[in-house]
């Protein structure tokens, strides 16, 4: 069996071995710079749950990051260092990408400083089902160029030296290199930094469908007439889908003028527009092909802009790391401390000033950062109902507590 790993810490179950008097680890990974100003794109997961981020440069300047935001749908994120005149990277097109094109991964694998390796564009728009996401965007390049532990975050690009996508996986039985990459197209990043500098937060639009790709089973089953596109299984009441006429059955081939084979394909091309944007799509509908406009909405179900939300206010607390003290009476590694509590949903949901939280969605929670991280993650998992679960124990009494928090209401 092929494993597909979100490297480049090691896979989770290898995070979970460690020693239990080290709680806190090291990663490495790499990173493109974007501006001359210092913000730097990299991969979700190798910045996922760090207290500080470190980043090295060619010239061996040492510089802390600030994490500006992220987006796990993508595995994107983005970072900032206080740094002027940097060497940038040209964006490339990873659209006019050919099959058995050359391209170059450009990292720092195994802490080795930017090494060069080659190698040929194998497929585009692959999904190998490796991001934990509800609204996740697969939709890789997938390539031969060698891709190792260190990697992730890295530049892939053309032979014109442009940036035409970030490296982020690998297929492996052993956690090393073993035939194939792959890495997140430019034409997606570019929209989820664009989304995250100007909101501080990624735009996603909808369409509102649930959709699958066509076999030859569900073809035959269906009587359709092509393989290529997304199946419409289901269409959502008064989603942009809904409104622009699409209906179950439908066969969605095309977005905006551009062919789409696969779900991989329309996820992709829906993922670069916000809501409010006004798109077209052909469907195929007994055979026959129909031109729809299409408002898109967001997954809340209207065209407004999505903004980010401070955790604090929305929640009524503040939080600090629990002290060493408390970790050695209640024997614990981990846990962020409600350090003041006003009207939010955690005190209507009964928790009191000293309660400990341990885990937000079952996700180990460090410090104030993590909180904020699962609270964005839960207001944008795709879902109407955003729900945080939390578990913990009381600092003052060392009663074990569980709560639901349902953000939506």
């Amino acid at each position: 069996m092929i494993l597909f790993f979100e490297y480049f810490f090691g896979s989770q179950q290898r995070k979970q071995q460690q020693p239990k008097d080290v709680p806190m680890q090291e990663g490495s990974g790499s990173g493109v710079i974007i501006s001359n100003d210092g913000y730097i794109v990299t991969n979700n997961h190798v910045i996922d749950k760090s207290s500080e981020i470190e980043v090295t440069l060619n010239d061996k300047r040492t510089f802390k990051a600030k994490l500006i935001g992220t987006d796990p749908n993508t595995d994107i994120a983005l970072i900032k260092i206080d740094a002027k005149d940097l060497p940038v990277i040209t964006f490339g097109n990873s659209d006019e990408l050919k099959v058995g094109e050359w391209v170059l991964a450009v990292v720092n694998p195994f802490n080795l400083a930017s090494t060069v390796t080659a190698g040929i564009v194998s497929a585009k728009a692959r999904s190998i089902d490796i991001l934990n996401t509800q609204m996740k965007i697969e939709s890789f390049i997938q390539t031969d160029a060698a891709v190792n532990p260190g990697n992730s975050g890295g530049a892939l690009v053309n032979t014109h030296g442009e940036l035409i996508g970030i490296n982020t996986a690998i297929t492996s039985q052993t956690g090393s290199y073993a035939g194939y990459a792959f890495a997140v197209p430019v034409s997606i990043v570019q929209k989820v930094v664009a989304d995250i500098k100007q909101f501080g937060v990624v735009q996603r639009a909808v369409l509102g469908v649930e959709i699958s790709n066509i076999d030859d089973k569900l073809a035959k089953d269906k009587n359709l007439k092509t393989m290529d596109g997304a199946y419409v299984g289901k269409v959502v009441d008064q989603s942009a889908a809904k409104v622009a006429g699409v209906k179950e059955g439908d066969v969605i081939n095309n977005v905006n003028g551009v062919a789409v084979k696969s779900v991989a394909e329309l996820q992709e091309q829906i993922g670069r527009y916000r809501p409010s944007d006004k798109i077209t799509i052909d469907v195929l509908r007994n055979n026959s092909v129909l031109k729809l406009d299409v408002v898109l909405k967001n997954r809340q179900g209207n065209t407004d802009v999505v903004t980010s939300q401070s955790s604090s206010e929305v929640l009524g607390a503040t939080f600090v790391p629990v002290d060493a003290k408390t970790k050695e009476k209640y024997q614990l590694e981990y846990g962020v401390e409600i350090k003041s509590l006003s009207k939010g949903k955690l005190a209507e949901a009964g928790l009191k000033l000293g309660f400990i939280i341990l885990k937000l969605n079952n996700e180990v929670v460090r410090s104030a950062e993590e909180i904020q991280s699962a609270f964005d993650a839960a207001m944008n998992n795709g879902e109407k109902e955003t729900v945080l679960y939390i578990a913990g124990i009381s600092s003052r009494t060392g009663k074990i507590g569980y709560y639901a928090i349902d953000l939506a209401d």
